[in-house]
């Protein structure tokens, strides 16, 4: 069997940024605030949900002790909003691709099953991954290597390949010991060169060679 390949979700597959932005701009107005860029909300994103939004409350000035009354609003908004994403250029040929060839396919991400499975089928991506790990699939979550860990054990071959956007993709690809692939049009605020990375690639049609260079042997 061909080594598996495991890929984070947002900003890896899907555009997911402008999504993730309506749904905190819209709690923000909710409590009468002004929105934020999206490009800072974008550095607010990595972690999950709940880091997001302690994240969120801070940069829009609200009391720490707001996050227990805005969680349940956030999801909900975070849901319907995850509703409207949308894959970027050339990731359904190139996973198509990849099922062709017998390459198991994992999803590994912190993003809350909720709002998950509403990508999931706004992108079209609905029984395309063998696994599915959730940030609350575990009680780890990224960039502790268990996740990662947990979903190349469930799928068929030796080895594998991580393919991500971000520093914690990257660390979590690291501890787990597994090669990684940086997608670099993701949700990145760190320079590409401050990233671990085995290979960095812009246009997701170069991923099969950069798996084949990676997986090799």
């Amino acid at each position: 069997m061909p080594p598996p390949i495991v890929f984070d979700l947002d900003g890896t597959l899907v555009d997911s940024l402008p999504g993730i932005a309506l749904a905190a701009n819209t709690l923000l107005a909710g409590e009468g605030l002004a929105p934020l860029p999206e490009r800072r909300i974008g550095g607010f994103v990595g972690h999950g949900e709940r880091v997001f939004l302690q994240r969120l409350i801070a940069a829009a000035g609200l009391p720490e002790d707001a996050f227990d009354r805005l969680l349940p609003r956030f999801m909900s908004i975070y849901v319907e909003a995850s509703r409207e994403t949308r894959l970027f250029p050339h990731v359904a040929e190139v996973l198509d691709a990849f099922a062709a060839r017998g390459v198991g396919l994992g999803l590994c991400s912190n993003k809350p099953s909720g709002p998950l499975e509403a990508v999931l089928d706004a992108a079209g991506l609905r029984g395309v991954f063998a696994i599915v790990v959730a940030g609350d699939s575990l009680p780890q979550r990224k960039p502790d290597p268990a996740p990662l860990l947990h979903a190349l054990a469930r799928l068929p071959g030796q080895g594998g390949l991580y393919v991500g956007d971000s520093p914690v993709d990257a660390e979590t690809a690291q501890r787990a010991g597994v090669p990684f692939a940086l997608f670099t049009e993701g949700i990145r605020e760190v320079p590409v060169d401050e990233i671990p990375h085995d290979r960095a690639f812009a246009d997701m049609r170069n991923l099969p060679a950069i798996y084949v260079a990676l997986t090799a042997g």
